[in-house]
C-alpha cells in the first residue's frame, strides 16, 4: 500500500464522517462538501491504485 492509496481512504472516511454530519444537522452544504471529499479520495486511492499496477509490472520485468 502506497501513500496516496492511505491518504485517498482517510479523506474517503472523513468524507462520509462530514457527509452523515451534515444529514444530522439538515446542513446540506455540510453533505455535499463530504461528498466531494469522498470524490477526492476515491480519486487519489484509485491513482494510488494505479502506481501499484505499474510498479508490480516493472517488479516483474
Amino acid at each position: 500500500m502506497n501513500k496516496d492509496q492511505v491518504k485517498g481512504e482517510a479523506k474517503n472516511i472523513v468524507g462520509k464522517v462530514q457527509e452523515a454530519a451534515g444529514k444530522l444537522i439538515g446542513s446540506d452544504e455540510q453533505q455535499v462538501k463530504g461528498l466531494e471529499k469522498q470524490i477526492e479520495g476515491n480519486v487519489e486511492k484509485t491513482l494510488g491504485n494505479a502506481k501499484e499496477i505499474v510498479k508490480d509490472a516493472v517488479d516483474k520485468l
